[in-house]
């Protein structure tokens, strides 16, 4: 079973998981100090939900989870990745992409299909590259 699961950065600055399907019923929801942390703390409340469900002689299944990221959340888990350099390659001013991946402002649909586009080239590239010896 497939459930995707909203990653956002809260108010306080700490990050959320969040199912949008529930598992057997029930909405599966963490959080931590960063995106890995929450994503950790989201696989435990995974385990003890199944675990729960097998003590009720129930049965799931595999779950996968996919992941959609507010940018926040995004640029916090791949922090590996150059914020002004992808919006440069996203054409997004870099300045305006810093301050969208800080939240200081609110990125519109056409800046999230920009951005989706881009990552997509990015991932084909990756995917197309390999290193001699």
């Amino acid at each position: 079973m497939k459930i995707t699961v909203t990653v956002s950065q809260a108010n306080d600055g700490s990050f959320w998981c969040q199912t949008e399907k529930p598992i057997a019923n029930t909405y599966l929801s963490a959080t931590g100090k960063n995106v890995a942390e929450a994503k950790e703390d989201l696989q435990i409340c995974l385990e003890d939900a199944l675990e729960d469900l097998r003590e009720q002689g129930k049965y799931v299944g595999a779950v996968e989870f996919t992941y959609k990221y507010d940018l926040q959340s995004f640029f916090d888990y791949f922090s590996f990745l150059n914020i002004s350099e992808v919006g440069k390659r996203a054409g997004i001013n870099p300045s305006l992409m810093r301050q969208y991946a800080r939240g200081i402002k609110n990125a519109g649909e056409k800046t999230y299909g920009k951005l989706s586009t881009c990552m997509s080239s990015i991932a084909a590239e990756l995917q197309a590259a390999s290193f001699q010896p």
